[in-house]
């Protein structure tokens, strides 16, 4: 079965259809967002957006927002692009640290970080590319806390992924945080699911 790849106006709920089923949608997407979220090192966290996951984010915009209709086109412009397509895997990365100057130095020297993810896997290397709506760092070199990453899949790529008789590499070729992990089966399988 084909994945959904676009939310659409359709897709809405309205308001008072989605506030009694909050709390249970909310708590089944926790659920699902297990197998799909991955620490690599020890402040980095992906979190791998499927149609599911993106279409909580619109709806949870619209409740907390309140912004009606005109809101709506917004959130579809803001959150579709980070719906995987076919032949990727799309994830948001974020990079946290609570104490504000130590995140302050820690991102003034990872610059260009979004640039060198990948995944590697049976003699495959599948190098990340940032979301290209903005330049997530800075001109002297500061790292956005909050990354967006797609991963592009070859066709025999995406067929060796998702045979998962492969160990999976997830990790960053960046000078200063070349880090990296070996993703678990359950994440392997929820990630394949997002590859046609």
């Amino acid at each position: 079965m084909t994945a959904n790849r676009e939310i659409t106006r359709d897709d809405i709920w309205p308001m008072e259809r989605y506030e009694p089923q909050r709390k249970a949608l909310r708590k089944a997407l926790v659920e699902m967002k297990k197998d799909r979220r991955v620490e690599v090192g020890p402040v980095c966290t992906f979190y791998f957006e499927n149609y599911e996951t993106m279409w909580a984010q619109v709806q949870e915009m619209l409740y907390i927002e309140k912004g009606g209709e005109e809101q709506v086109a917004d959130e579809l412009a803001a959150y579709n692009p980070l719906i995987p397509k076919g032949r990727e895997l799309v994830a948001t990365v974020m990079f946290e640290i609570d104490d504000k100057q130590r995140r302050t130095n820690f991102l003034a020297r990872l610059g260009g970080v979004e640039e060198t993810a990948f995944l590697e896997f049976g003699g495959e290397k599948v190098v990340g590319v940032p979301e290209a709506d903005v330049d997530r760092t800075t001109a002297d070199g500061k790292a956005s806390s909050v990354q967006f990453i797609h991963f592009p899949f070859t066709d025999a790529q995406a067929e060796a992924f998702k045979k998962g008789d492969s160990r999976v590499i997830l990790g960053f070729e960046h000078p200063q945080y070349s880090h990296m992990v070996v993703l678990t089966d359950p994440v392997q399988t929820a990630l394949a699911g997002d590859l046609d």
